[in-house]
């Protein structure tokens, strides 16, 4: 049964949010048609938002392979436990730990202050997953396992969201929901250094483009724009992105393409989960737990401040290459570290937008350039600290709260076996 509710449910994003919308609609005392119709509605946006967010991965996933291969070359990473490996031993450990997170979560929301309800499907499980391997990394097994990674979990899901809800807040001018993902960190320092430096009143929103270059404007041109350069750049650097008798230019065109339009379908997506969601959620708020709010994936945000998500993700993807080739040539953590494409894109996108909320464009920028100095930091200890288990999995996947919580749990989880054996 615990194995069904987890693959079916917990790690299916639409049936999740299409059953919540269903229950919250229920309690509100709707009629049959409004909760069926709603429950499809939810389940439906959800799954459009995973189909953007899984095409704009696509295109995102052959520069970060060229890159792991160039820079890895002789001097491969281990191998160790990667995320494959690491599930097959450990996957039974990792979906207990998520279940009974999940109820210490919803206890959590019940009887505290802290009243977030983490509704981004897939990051329920990653976090068990990193918070099991840093229970293994430090030798515990069997309950002490599961329960180590439940209660950081849950400790992860309730706090973090809920930290970050005033950035949040500032930015969507909406306080009915809040993130539920691992910008967190990043978010937030990109938030108080932009509240300092910058300036709220130059937008990101109001740029002044030339009537000629107007495309521009639209996030999906620009992004398409930003991909087919950034493909360029590699296949002169990296030709190995390039199979035999493939033209660079095409794939780029082609990849680009790819990425506006899974903009477009992803944005829509945001649009359809947030106007189903938060009205159904209500329900849930009233009668089951008053005054919850329920935390979102990040995409939700890229709806409210697009063009700082584009900005947000050049600057990243620049600042954090060059730093990552200084660490790797002066050896700095030991282990050769990859461009974090993916980071780049979902977490500091995030942290422009938050950014760009406490202080417009300046604050966008120079926020997300500070977050990249962390997010290398961060992926470089995490590589380190998990060097045994998802070493591989942090290089890809790392430089955000998952790399940092990751690395506080490895710490508290040798103290806990020290003292508990």
């Amino acid at each position: 049964m615990l194995t069904f509710i987890t693959e079916n449910i917990l790690r299916n994003p639409p049936v999740l949010l299409g059953l919540i919308a269903a229950l919250g609609l229920i309690v509100q005392r709707k009629n049959i048609a409004e909760v069926i119709k709603g429950a499809f509605i939810a389940a439906f946006g959800m799954l459009i938002l995973d189909t953007g967010v899984g095409m704009i991965a696509g295109t995102i996933a052959p520069i970060n392979t060229a890159f792991q291969q160039a820079i890895t070359g002789a001097e491969s990473v281990p191998d160790a436990l990667n995320a494959e490996t690491f599930t097959s031993s450990y996957g039974g450990d990792v979906g207990l730990a998520m279940f009974i997170g999940l109820i210490f979560h919803l206890l959590i929301a019940r009887f505290t202050k802290i009243k977030t309800i983490f509704l981004t499907g897939h990051m329920l499980w990653w976090f068990p997953f990193i918070f099991v391997a840093a229970g293994v990394e430090a030798g515990l097994t069997g309950v002490k396992l599961v329960v180590f990674g439940a209660l950081f979990s849950a400790l992860y899901w309730s706090i973090m969201p809920w930290i970050m809800r005033k950035y949040v807040w500032a930015v969507t001018e909406d306080d009915s929901f809040l993130i539920g993902h691992p910008t967190g960190i990043l978010s937030i320092i990109s938030g108080e250094v932009a509240k300092r430096v910058g300036n709220k009143e130059n937008s990101t929103e109001n740029l002044n483009v030339p009537k000629g270059l107007s495309f521009f404007r639209e996030i999906s041109v620009t992004g398409a724009i930003v991909l087919f350069t950034m493909y360029i750049v590699v296949a002169i650097v990296i030709p190995e992105i390039l199979v035999e008798g493939q033209s660079s230019i095409f794939l780029g065109i082609n990849q680009g393409l790819t990425f506006g339009a899974g903009l477009l379908i992803m944005l829509y997506g945001v649009r359809l989960l947030i106007n189903q969601i938060i009205p159904a959620f209500q329900g849930i708020s009233e009668k089951l737990i008053p005054g919850s709010k329920p935390a979102l994936d990040v995409p939700i945000l890229f709806n409210y401040k697009p063009n700082a998500v584009i900005i947000g993700f050049l600057i990243a993807m620049v600042t954090s290459t060059i730093l990552i080739i200084i660490a790797n040539s002066f050896n700095v953590f030991g282990i050769i570290i990859i461009p974090l494409v993916v980071t780049a894109f979902f977490e500091m996108g995030g942290a422009a937008v938050v950014g760009e909320g406490q202080g417009g464009m300046r604050g966008a920028i120079i926020g997300t350039i500070v977050s990249s100095f962390v997010m290398v930091l961060l992926v470089g200890v995490a590589a380190v600290v998990y060097s045994g288990t998802i070493q591989n999995w942090m290089l890809i996947f790392g430089g955000n709260d998952l790399s940092l919580f990751g690395v506080i749990a490895k710490w508290i989880a040798d103290l806990f076996s020290g003292v508990f054996g």
